[in-house]
């Protein structure tokens, strides 16, 4: 955009010259008509005229042009700092020009740092499924190339190696699982059918899931919500993934001998607060905002020797805005942690 205040200047000139040349005719059909006036005057008053007509557009049009110039110019050369957030109060035309590129940079300007950010974001989404994919990937080749290569006849270790395989085998079936629930709720493909049902019962069913694990890891898993509390609205399916994976997360950082609770308690409002509280090692302040992050993880190496895809609290963030609902996370380092969110009962849905 090569745009020069040169042509400002020329839009002021080229309208005081044929001011200039009007006011010469007028006076010369004035002069005609009988009152006949010194050449001097005609051509004072023809050049008077020019010049504060020239004055009077360079100051109305030709300065705040040069500001749409320059606007445009930054636009161009993607200079977004130095233009101001907005013009000033609009009172013609020109004014409502200059606003109209200044609001038209603000837009540029927002769509192209959400294009960064959304390039940013698919680069950092594809090294980290990248990164997922390897691990398991890597060591189901290796123990495969190990038994094909010998230990297949040597029954102390293919047993194990085979186990092995499978395991990994199943962190690459929950990874797929996981990010394809993921994008289907981000696309709005995965409904949620919502009806009433008890918090009581669905923390049991949960609780009876994970209580192997509980056991393995020596934590006390257990439930505090009163069988009396009345429903909840909410897909029941849904929250008892969330359930699950807030229980999964508490068992697996909870020290020996800890303790992992569910409760539950009746908000004003007719709303449900359902609460995984556990005593385990907590987490640092600092980090709690990024804690939904797609493959984020406070420890990487524990938490991957834990068995997680990095993306159950992913899946529990939009599972809950599905529900308009939002996880609440209090944590102190060293001191355990509360993950919480809201339901509406049947009650107050209604």
């Amino acid at each position: 955009m090569n745009l020069t205040p040169l042509r400002w200047h020329r839009l002021s000139f080229r309208l005081a010259w044929r001011v200039s040349g009007l006011m010469l005719v007028l006076i010369v059909l004035v002069a005609l008509a009988g009152y006949r006036l010194p050449l001097w005057v005609m051509g004072g008053i023809s050049m008077l005229s020019g010049v504060m007509i020239y004055g009077l557009v360079y100051n109305l049009a030709a300065l705040r042009l040069t500001q749409v110039r320059n606007t445009l110019d930054a636009i161009d050369r993607g200079a977004f700092d130095s233009l101001p957030d907005k013009g000033g109060r609009a009172v013609d035309e020109v004014d409502n020009l200059l606003q109209q590129s200044l609001h038209t940079a603000a837009s540029i300007r927002s769509q192209m740092e959400e294009r960064e950010r959304i390039e940013h974001y698919r680069r950092e989404f594809l090294g980290n499924v990248t990164h997922e994919l390897k691990t398991p990937i890597f060591s189901i080749h290796g123990f495969a190339e190990t038994l094909l290569t010998g230990a297949l006849k040597d029954k102390s270790v293919r047993k194990s190696f085979v186990k092995r395989i499978r395991r990994n085998a199943r962190r690459l079936e929950n990874l797929a699982e996981d990010l394809s629930v993921v994008a289907r709720i981000e696309m709005g493909e995965l409904a949620m059918n919502p009806s009433a049902f008890s918090l009581h019962d669905l923390a049991l069913e949960v609780m009876q899931t994970f209580e192997p694990l509980a056991t393995r890891r020596q934590v006390d898993l257990h439930q505090t919500i009163a069988e009396g509390l009345p429903p909840v609205q909410a897909d029941r399916d849904r929250i008892g993934q969330v359930l699950s994976n807030l229980v999964d997360n508490a068992i697996k950082y909870s020290r020996e001998n800890g303790q992992v609770e569910i409760s539950a308690r009746l908000l004003p409002g007719g709303r449900m607060e359902v609460s995984v509280i556990d005593n385990g090692i907590g987490i640092p302040e600092q980090l709690i905002p990024r804690l939904t992050e797609r493959f984020f993880r406070v420890d990487t190496s524990r938490s991957r020797a834990r068995g997680g895809t990095g993306l159950g609290l992913a899946i529990v963030k939009h599972i809950l805005g599905a529900h308009e609902s939002t996880l609440v996370i209090r944590s102190q380092e060293g001191s355990g942690s509360t993950f919480g969110f809201t339901l509406p009962t049947s009650a107050g849905s209604s």
